[in-house]
């Protein structure tokens, strides 16, 4: 292959010439015009971009699409998003649906409304009735709207809490047997190759109008169901600091609070307006450390109760409480902590008779294989069943029955039959009834969490993580692993080690590692399907004497996840 002196191929620089020729936006075109100039005088750098821009194609998955913004195949912008519509419209149509209602919502990312008019174009283009929101939304609404009007599919543009660099695309199926739940294989799959189909896009067909701007009874009946989660007539004395960071949560959740009865909110004014920059945080991630700090020091300055942070398309919900044991006297509860409180929170209305399960049988409660067993052991005490589903909402939102469901990345489904998804509004609705009926009796969400504690003991949750540049090294890791598992943890016998790439009756098989300790101890091992990490998932877990408190357990819980995360560590071989 000739290249020109940077080494630059002759044929990438024509492949990126015809690709500048054919895109759609005139930014994106003169931004790889910049590039390709610069890699011709032997820039070295710009000749790498280059490649990197043209290394493959953005590979449409469950997860739908989600990369940085720029222009090549490998990025996401207009050309991409025009094919992927285009191949999720002719997919639709081979499954039968020759029209049909399409929903398009956005977040405040950079070109998230250009996206989603490029996609209600493309659907109308093709024959469907392609509705748009009519303003940045979280990404529960847009769920909320797939069911609410029978829609065949509904398409979210948004990457979630990625970097600011980066956009995604999300889609959700409706109709018998999907439910308004995101695609899961052989869906994907499919799309993907009706993608790939598409032929030039100058040839997709995109008319300039002929698509319908949702009305405000739909955001008017998604925050209706929102405030409904807390049954009226509770207490509602409750001081909550809110942060959206800079997403698009903020006056959403403020009001489906304010619904609620739950008035006492203030919202962080640095973070309250979206802002695709995301200026005061270094990952708009509220798992990540500092990015509630300022919401934590408000919630300080201000005495109030109880933090909640939302990611920026709000589908998740963090919770942070004052701790006196805490630096600062504040902590942020971990999603397993919040997913047992909910969960118990739910469960006991179940028993009593409250909003019915999705479905005929039994209530269920539902998580990830990777989030907390206390869930486990609340259904139990509650007598309801409990399902055990693969990472990802796509998965826990189709169990029959469900009534909530979580996963520890802070997600949490709490009103099924209204969003198949995790909802970080409507979660945040019921964590503030939860906190202030807690309150009314002179107790905390700490103090229900001792309770849970003495009931099923003492149910410590953390993580190890390891972010890499080269993919390799995390298959190397798997690999070496399955090669050659450890024989103990944390100084306990593993007794159980299960490949889940196998599979099972009860789960489809995924690229998971799981280790159980004679001391019931546990750790989940998988790629992040979403980021350039390895990630393992451990749980301690100790029975607390009557006669000693919590104390004692908790403190032999902590020296025993110490010591496994040490030995997760070296086993992983990553650090």
């Amino acid at each position: 292959m000739s290249t020109n002196d940077a080494g630059a191929p002759a044929a990438l620089l024509a492949l990126a010439r015809e690709w500048a020729a054919a895109d759609l936006d005139p930014q994106t075109t003169a931004e790889l015009e910049q590039v390709i100039a610069a890699a011709e005088t032997g820039d070295a750098g710009a000749a790498e971009d280059l490649a990197d821009r043209f290394d493959g194609t953005l590979q449409f998955g469950t997860a739908g699409l989600r990369g940085a913004l720029g222009a090549g195949p490998n990025r996401m912008n207009r050309v991409v998003v025009v094919r992927a519509a285009a191949g999720l419209a002719a997919w639709l149509r081979a499954q039968g649906h020759t029209g049909g209602t399409v929903v398009v919502g956005f977040d405040a990312r950079r070109l998230s409304d250009v996206f989603a008019r490029d996609t209600a174009s493309v659907m109308t283009g093709a024959g469907f009735d392609a509705v748009l929101l009519p303003r940045t939304l979280p990404t529960p609404v847009l769920a909320f709207a797939v069911r609410r009007t029978g829609a065949v599919a509904g398409v979210m543009v948004t990457a979630s809490h990625n970097p600011p660099q980066d956009n995604g695309y999300k889609v959700y199926l409706g109709g018998p047997g999907q439910e308004g739940s995101q695609i899961v294989p052989p869906a994907d799959a499919g799309i993907a190759a009706a993608i790939e189909a598409v032929g030039a896009v100058a040839d997709v067909p995109m008319p300039a109008d002929g698509w319908q701007v949702a009305g405000g009874d739909l955001l008017e009946a998604y925050l209706d169901r929102a405030a409904a989660v807390a049954v009226p007539g509770g207490p509602r004395d409750l001081a909550v600091v809110l942060t959206p960071l800079h997403g698009v949560g903020g006056d959403v959740v403020v009001e489906a609070l304010r619904r609620a009865g739950l008035t006492d909110t203030w919202t962080v004014p640095e973070q309250a307006e979206p802002d695709p920059a995301f200026p005061t945080v270094a990952f708009p991630n509220p798992e990540e450390p500092g990015a509630i700090d300022l919401a934590l020091a408000a919630a300080r300055e201000r005495g109030a109760d109880v933090v909640i942070a939302n990611d920026p398309d709000a589908d998740r919900c963090a919770v942070a409480v004052p701790d006196p044991g805490a630096d600062r006297g504040w902590r942020m509860l971990h999603g397993d902590e919040v997913g047992a409180l909910l969960g118990d929170h739910v469960a006991r209305r179940a028993q009593a008779g409250g909003p019915p399960a999705d479905g005929a049988g039994a209530a269920v409660l539902a998580r990830s294989v990777v989030s907390g067993r206390l869930l486990d052991r609340v259904a139990s005490a509650h007598g309801l069943a409990v399902a055990v589903t693969l990472t990802g909402f796509k998965w826990i939102s189709r169990v029959p029955g469900m009534v909530f469901g979580y996963e520890e990345a802070l997600g949490y489904c709490v009103d099924p039959e209204a969003v198949r998804d995790k909802d970080g509004v409507s979660a945040a609705v019921l964590v503030a009834e939860l906190a202030a009926g807690l309150r009314a009796q002179g107790r905390t969400l700490l103090d229900r969490l001792d309770d849970l504690a003495r009931e099923h003991g003492v149910h410590l949750d953390d993580q190890v993580s390891v972010r890499v540049e080269d993919l390799g090294l995390i298959a190397a890791a798997m690999a070496r692993l399955r090669e050659s598992p450890p024989t103990s943890l944390a100084g306990s016998d593993v007794v159980e080690r299960t490949d889940l790439a196998e599979g099972s009756a009860d789960l489809p098989a995924t690229d998971a590692l799981l280790y159980r300790t004679a001391d019931d101890s546990r750790v989940v091992v998988r790629p992040s399907g979403t980021e350039p990490k390895l990630k393992a998932y451990l749980e301690v877990v100790v029975p607390a004497d009557p006669d000693d408190g919590l104390t004692a357990a908790r403190t032999t819980a902590r020296e025993r996840m110490a010591r496994l995360r040490d030995d997760v560590r070296a086993a992983v071989g990553l650090d």
